[in-house]
């Protein structure tokens, strides 16, 4: 053959094989060229920005997409980037490699209508007393929801026919603010109390407020030289007691809300009759920069929220509303976050309080953590097995059907935010037991995209929060303290599998007499989260609520354990 038909066939040859593509390499080649551009106005925004910038995706258009983010089955979808220094009028550039939830990219979404919506979730710097410098998202009076924080930014929702195997770009603008929440206003009977922590403002190097709903006793006016003990709620951020409406509910209100209307009338009736105890109730307000509350305790990363309720707080209240001001007269009551938060309260400041009745608590012991033992499980996400793959599950109903597993709760957490910055119930975790991490971030108790723990900084969080390894390492000088003041009531079919380390917790507070807690721990045969220790559900009509129930019984509490001389008279009229 001619040379010249030899160069030419191994031309072609050349050409062919460098050309030949499959059709799933072609469509990632397109995929990966898919992109949404993001931007902002100074009309908008005058200033450069810092936070997560969310892509919201949902098939659902019934309302909002950035309101249908959750762990349940339902949930629509959410992709993030961090942007630092962002321009009005710069582009932000979401592609297929940001991380997402419940799908992890983009390119694996199939064709089709989209309802599309974008929001930044704005951060602050703040220069931390540690001398680190962190961006975190900072409450602005709605408890530290990315979907609903005024201030962020979010764009109006459109619905888009989106093919993620062509190449292209969407344009998204940000063309709105979501607007400030008004603060609530002062009744005859609720009160609200704001003050400037001092301790928190000097860890975080700007000014940190703490606050409180205040219920005022009937009589309140009428008696002025009564003084009252003080009850304490602790649970999520409330802006205010909303359980307690003094008109009955609106005939346009129905079903739950409406019920939920009638309970909170019913308890302003049982508030202001004759035979319910004086005393003043607190639900406290402590939203930090990682959650829609600190978890009431001096954390590393979230600063010293329990001496600043403990020693700033309630002490103001007390001033400003007559309380006895005494560890004795008082106590606290909470469910969930509000259970563990005090139990750790009790615990911690054992002579300043004198009862804590806690509800379907956050893990008390970490070799429950849910359902995760961090000393010796490997992987918080799947079980250790050689050659098996099993995922653990996160969220179940009283069925024991599973809603969610570990992974995908965590994985909805890491597309909101890097670092432990989601505002969601694992990162705060972390946030308040690990120590700070070199880059002046919580230390991560496991890779949060694959699971592996972390058994080093495990044992960090054993030796300064598991409350039950606490309680048995200093039972000697904390059990003489706490005698009757542990109170725990929790559903055996707990949601979050809560009752397992409650069950470790009763073990130990069952097998120890020197001296014996002579406390209680209630379970409700097959109750969810969050059981509080009464035979109806929650939200049923014969049910009470949570101040209805447990205030008598406090109450009860402080009067037989009250010190010789203390002033039991003043406010029981």
């Amino acid at each position: 053959m001619p040379r010249g038909s030899w160069v030419f066939l191994i031309f072609i040859a050349i050409v062919s094989t460098s050309s030949v593509f499959t059709d799933a390499e072609v469509e990632s080649e397109q995929a990966s060229s898919f992109i949404f551009k993001i931007s902002f106005s100074e009309n908008v925004s005058a200033e450069s920005l810092d936070g997560r910038l969310l892509l919201l995706l949902s098939t659902d258009g019934s309302r909002e997409p950035r309101f249908q983010i959750g762990d349940r089955p339902d949930t629509q979808l959410v992709f993030g980037i961090d942007v630092d220094g962002w321009h009005p009028g710069d582009e932000a550039v979401i592609d297929k490699t940001a991380f997402g939830y419940p799908v992890a990219s983009f390119a694996d979404l199939p064709a089709g209508d989209y309802y599309v919506q974008a929001l930044l979730h704005r951060y602050e710097t703040f220069q931390r007393s540690d001398g680190f410098a962190v961006k975190l998202p900072m409450d602005r009076g709605e408890g530290l929801q990315w979907n609903r924080a005024p201030g962020n930014l979010i764009s109006s929702p459109r619905r888009i026919y989106l093919d993620f195997s062509t190449g292209g770009s969407i344009s998204i603008n940000l063309d709105s603010k979501i607007e400030p929440i008004p603060e609530p206003e002062d009744t005859k009977y609720i009160r609200h109390i704001k003050i400037q922590s001092k301790l928190l403002t000097e860890f975080w190097g700007r000014p940190m407020q703490i606050g409180a709903a205040v219920l005022l006793p009937d009589g309140f006016e009428e008696h002025p030289n009564a003084r009252y003990p003080l009850v304490i709620m602790h649970g999520h951020f409330e802006p205010t007691i909303s359980d307690f409406h003094e008109t009955p509910p609106e005939k346009r209100l129905s079903g739950r809300r409406h019920l939920q209307a009638e309970q909170a009338h019913r308890f302003y009736k049982v508030w202001t009759g004759k035979d319910f105890p004086r005393v003043l109730l607190a639900v406290i307000q402590h939203p930090c920069p990682f959650y829609d509350d600190s978890y009431g305790v001096n954390s590393a990363n979230c600063g010293p929220y329990g001496d600043a309720i403990t020693y700033e707080l309630v002490p103001e209240i007390e001033k400003r509303f007559r309380g006895i001001g005494e560890g004795w007269a008082r106590a606290m009551y909470g469910g969930s976050t509000g259970g563990w938060i005090v139990l750790a309260a009790q615990i911690f400041y054992p002579d300043e309080y004198n009862g804590a009745w806690g509800s379907c608590p956050d893990p008390v012991d970490f070799r429950a953590y849910q359902i995760v033992n961090i000393y010796n499980h490997k992987n918080a996400y799947y079980y250790d097995s050689e050659w098996k793959h099993t995922p653990r599950p996160g969220a179940r109903n009283y069925l024991g059907e599973i809603l969610s597993t570990m992974e995908e709760q965590n994985h909805r957490e890491l597309a909101l935010g890097t670092n432990g910055r989601s505002g969601g119930q694992w990162d705060i975790w972390q946030a308040v037991f690990s120590p700070v991490g070199n880059d002046g971030y919580p230390v991560p108790i496991w890779d949060k995209q694959t699971g592996e723990t972390d058994h080093q900084v495990a044992e960090y969080w054993r030796e300064h929060y598991d409350l039950r390894y606490i309680l048995q390492r200093d039972w000697q000088t904390l059990g003489p303290k706490l005698k009757g003041k542990l109170h725990i009531f929790v559903g055996d079919m707990d949601t979050f599998h809560l009752n397992n380390g409650v069950y470790l917790l009763e073990e130990f507070l069952e097998s120890t007499t020197d001296p014996y807690y002579d406390g209680e721990v209630v379970y409700g045969d097959r109750f969810e989260h969050c059981w509080s220790g009464y035979p109806e559900r929650f939200g049923q009509p014969k049910d009470k609520g949570y101040h209805e129930r447990f205030i008598p019984i406090i109450v009860k509490h402080l009067l037989k354990t009250a010190p010789q001389g203390a002033d039991t008279k003043s406010w029981r009229y």
